[in-house]
């Protein structure tokens, strides 16, 4: 069926265009310019950058028929329309994304500029767009030139802990090797500016992470730079455009380092320990000046370098700065630095990769809501939100007096915070310099809490009356400790750009939204994490199960390349993908080897497919595919696989984790056939038919092997009948024709019997939603999910949990803000906005309009921004109309569902549908008319 639909809908995109009404408005006008995904970006790698536009109109179906990019390395010529590296020409194509660069070769750290014209299907020809640009990266390690890493300290190979111990259960196996405790170092290097500049570009990575100034200013707004990945294999730098900062004369570079995912302490809480060594530094400054001519900074030894005021950092247990220990001016010119080092001359990993994901930044701010003091010298700070944060405190005293800040996203019994669900301890200290009202904030780690613990200070009058605790007596303070003047929250996560948004009449679905939402800002920072406190590991299950949810919200186009090169990183030679990358420790049994998690490496490509159109990314990927189905094929006893951590977290009768309900040979080797099945596909898009054919086959073979083993013909159900035994062979095509029927049924019926309660976990979870939306069983998770007595997430909600738990049930012990179980964020997007986008037509370029109404909800509505534009789908109804606006971006079609019983009660813009010159009546469902459109906005009223 759904192929049936991606075939009709690009037959109506050639009929429309022939047939239908063209609003005779406007030419086509081209905005959103975007170079690898990114407005102008820097740092660009790839020898054929992906160029994308968007197109706009205030007319209704309108396309691009053809197109011309031009690509110069000079703005001036590009203003004279000259394309002196790429002049495309006319092409005759509606391709606007993913238009892959044809012209000369590009050089390291130079800049180029482009722009595009198109023609509509009147062969109207588009004004020019605004010029765009983007700038090359280091493509090779020579394009460093004389770069050097440098360090304040080293260890030898032999001290290396690598790959990390599991801490603290297998902490034993370090013995008398401990992580050496290293000062944290700063370095600073002048430059000396003579002639004008026209461009300055840093090129730098500093591991674990890094701070960079100019001139004693910070030059982004970048946290955690680089990401973590496997160090033992590549690094990430990040590309800055620094001219703004740097002014005639004498210039100071200052960068501090933290330990991050480099080095992980053995002292506080730490989910492992290890080292990759001591932080290091690299980095490349570029001049080029306005008379033609440029120079050069990079690390060396002519730098300096000394211990830091940071005198612990651990991505796991916290951070101290003593600020006694800064050295004031250090950051300004002349400043007397004969007291430092000559750093280190280092090695660093063997490559050095663009950072191209979007970087992590502090994203929004929480005050306290209430602050209260259960006991004498110890406040406890509400900030009324659980998220990935660091605290920041403003405070005065005197000097040496020690501040200490702990996390929590839980208060116990005591009402101190405990960290019994986030790991501890992690905690935070600051010393003060005594000189006046000093602000501090930690700069390479952060956590998942709610509650900060102060102790060793005091808050002041304002501080208590801010945080709404007029009721809390004056605070007083007999041991004269420091004074706080406020205090912070700092929220932070990728700053990828949101997308999309839903709102309803139904305001438990509107707060879980806002649950579910919390838990992917939480943990989307480099990688996708699991929680922002306890481990922040990649795990990969995440990345496909929440897929849907996290992309109709937030643009992960450039992340998710990078969390495909941590998978190929960690890749095993036999060909296992490990259930998290990167891979920092080995877990044992299913925590490294489970299919639900390892296929991330074949399922996440191909979403990725899906949801951007990036066929390149497929071709890179696709050794790492096919590598993997190897290694399951022999893992594999007569087709099927048994083991792993099946539908882990579902709710059964024991203390949730491993798979409770449903045999783990249901879910391990469902998740081998829909690799299967997805290679195949991808061979064929790829031009590799005798591969497509070997994939086919075999998929045909564990499917009969499957339904041999598990489907049961008297009951008509799978293994134990369990939700997610019969939901994933009914998403994955696994039924036959002759049973899907009797499973949906039985499905449907199970579900009713146990009165609507959901069972199944972070595997099954979201393959249970996807087959009941298929089946049209919308009402069904309307009615599982619009409930707060048992669990789920309006059970969350009542227990006062702001982020999602990592349990249906809320419980303390495990995370209480976990990325996992999210998944019904995507039907809300997909089944009750209707979002959706048809099979075999990436990027939805065409679309399908189907919302559910269902229950006594009144509205809703959802908008997503596609590569191709705005796609918003609003609907409302009263005991007397429906009505429902629909808006598709210009070079896109759509496939409508309307909810009416016939077209003849369908009026769109106070025209009646039937004989609508814009509109196409084109088939019934269930005796519900379907309409095809083109772009526009579209405003359906139906009688009822």
């Amino acid at each position: 069926m759904k192929n049936q639909i991606s075939q009709l809908l690009v037959l109506l995109l050639a009929v429309m265009t022939s047939h239908a009404q063209v609003s005779p408005v406007d030419p086509l006008q081209i905005s959103r310019l975007r170079c690898n995904y990114q407005v102008d970006p820097l740092g660009v790698e790839t020898p054929r950058p992906a160029l994308s536009w968007q197109l706009v109109s205030a007319g209704r179906n309108q396309k691009q028929t053809a197109y011309r990019v031009l690509v110069a390395d000079n703005a001036a010529a590009l203003a004279n329309r000259q394309g002196n590296l790429w002049d495309s020409g006319k092409q005759v194509s509606d391709q606007s994304i993913q238009v892959a660069y044809g012209g000369k070769p590009l050089l390291a750290g130079k800049v180029y500029y482009w722009m595009v014209q198109v023609w509509d299907q009147a062969e109207r020809l588009s004004a020019w767009s605004a010029p765009a640009s983007w700038q090359m990266g280091l493509l090779t390690n020579a394009d460093w030139g004389n770069a050097r890493w440098i360090a304040l300290s080293t260890i030898p190979d032999s001290a290396r802990i690598v790959p990390f111990i599991h801490a603290p259960e297998e902490a034993r196996k370090l013995g008398n090797r401990k992580v050496a405790r290293h000062a944290l170092p700063q370095f600073r290097k002048e430059l000396t500016v003579v002639k004008p500049l026209k461009r300055a570009t840093a090129f730098i990575s500093g591991l674990g992470h890094y701070e960079l100034s100019l001139n004693g200013r910070k030059v982004n707004d970048h946290f955690l730079d680089p990401g973590w990945t496997n160090y033992n294999q590549y690094c990430l730098y990040a590309t800055y455009d620094i001219t703004a900062s740097l002014r005639k004369g004498v210039n100071v570079v200052g960068v501090l380092l933290g330990n991050g995912f480099y080095s992980i302490p053995n002292e506080r809480y730490r989910k492992m320990t290890g080292t990759f060594g001591d932080p290091k530094l690299i980095a490349k400054l570029l001049l080029e000046f306005t008379d033609g001519t440029t120079a050069e900074l990079v690390t060396d030894q002519s730098w300096k370098t000394t211990a830091s005021p940071v005198t612990y950092s651990s991505i796991y247990g916290g951070e101290d700065w003593n600020a006694t220990h800064e050295q004031t001016g250090w950051q300004r010119a002349g400043y007397q630095d004969a007291s430092w080092q000559m750093p280190l001359l280092v090695q660093g990993p063997p490559q050095v990769r663009s950072q191209t994901a979007p970087p992590v930044k502090i994203m929004d701010t929480f005050a306290p809501v209430r602050i209260s003091q259960p006991k004498p010298g110890i406040w406890i700070v509400d900030l009324g939100q659980n998220a990935s944060a660091i605290p920041q405190i403003s405070v005065r005293g005197k000097a040496g007096s020690v501040v200490k800040i702990t996390p929590g996203e839980l208060l116990g019994a005591d009402s101190l915070v405990t960290q019994e669900s986030s790991g501890g301890p992690h905690f935070y200290q600051y010393t003060l310099a005594g000189k006046g009202t000093e602000t501090w904030h930690p700069l390479f780690t952060y956590f998942g809490f709610r509650y900060l613990q102060i102790e060793g200070a005091a808050p002041d009058k304002a501080l208590m009356r801010q945080a709404n605790s007029a009721r809390i007596s004056a605070p007083t303070n007999p041991a004269n400790v420091p004074v706080l003047t406020d205090v912070r929250g700092l929220h932070v996560r990728s700053s990828a750009e949101t997308i999309g948004g839903f709102t309803s009449s139904n305001e438990l679905f509107n707060k879980t939204f806002q649950l579910i939402d919390w838990a992917i800002r939480s943990n989307v920072v480099s990688v996708m994490t699991d929680c922002p406190h306890r481990e922040k590991l990649g795990w990969l299950e995440e990345t496909h199960l929440m897929g849907g949810s996290v992309h109709y919200t937030y643009d992960l186009a450039t992340l998710l390349p990078k969390i495909i090169q941590d998978m190929q990183a960690a890749q095993l030679p036999n060909g296992l993908i490990p259930d998290i990358a990167p891979e920092f420790t080995a877990f044992d049994e299913g925590f490294r080897d489970s299919p639900e998690w390892g296929s991330a490496g074949v399922i996440l490509p191909w979403y990725a497919y899906q949801w951007y159109g990036d066929r390149q990314l497929l071709a890179d990927s696709y050794a790492m595919m096919t590598k993997y189905v190897d290694y399951l094929s022999h893992k594999a006893t007569n087709y099927l696989l048994t083991h792993g951590l099946g539908d882990w977290y579902d709710l059964g009768p024991k203390h949730p984790g491993k798979s409770q309900l449903t045999p783990k040979g249901i879910t391990a080797t469902a998740m081998y056939y829909y690799d299967l099945t997805i290679l195949e596909r991808v061979a064929t898009l790829l031009g590799k038919p005798t591969e497509a054919d070997r994939y086919r086959q075999m998929a045909a073979a564990v499917k009969k092997t499957f339904n041999g083993a598990y489907y049961n013909p008297a009951t008509r159900q799978y293994g134990t009948g369990s939700q997610t035994a019969n939901a994933m062979p009914l998403y994955m095509n696994l039924t036959t024709p002759e049973t899907k029927a009797a499973v949906t049924e039985n499905l449907l019926k199970n579900i009713r019997a146990t009165d609507y309660r959901l069972t199944a976990g972070d595997v099954g979870y979201r393959y249970l939603l996807r087959a009941l939306e298929d089946a049209g069983a919308s009402e069904v998770i309307y009615r599982m999910n619009n409930r707060s007595d048992v669990p789920g997430y309006g059970y969350q909600l009542a227990h006062g949990a702001t982020a999602l738990t990592e349990s249906w049930s809320a419980l303390r012990d495990p995370s209480n803000n976990h990325f996992m179980l999210g998944h019904l964020a995507e039907w809300f997007y997909s089944g009750l906005g209707g979002i959706q986008q048809a099979e075999d037509v990436p990027a939805f370029k065409a679309v399908v309009i189907r919302p559910a109404l269902v229950g006594d909800m009144s509205s809703a509505s959802a908008r997503y921004q596609s590569p191709y534009g705005l796609i918003r789908s609003e609907w409302q109804r009263t005991d007397k109309t429906i009505t429902l606006t629909v808006e598709i971006p210009a070079n896109c079609t759509a496939k409508v569902y309307l909810p009416a019983s016939s077209a003849a009660a369908v009026s769109e813009s106070g025209q009646p549908v039937v004989g609508n010159a814009s509109i196409q009546l084109v088939d019934n469902e269930k005796s519900k008319p379907v309409v095809a459109i083109g772009s526009g906005i579209y405003t359906f009223t139906i009688v009822r």
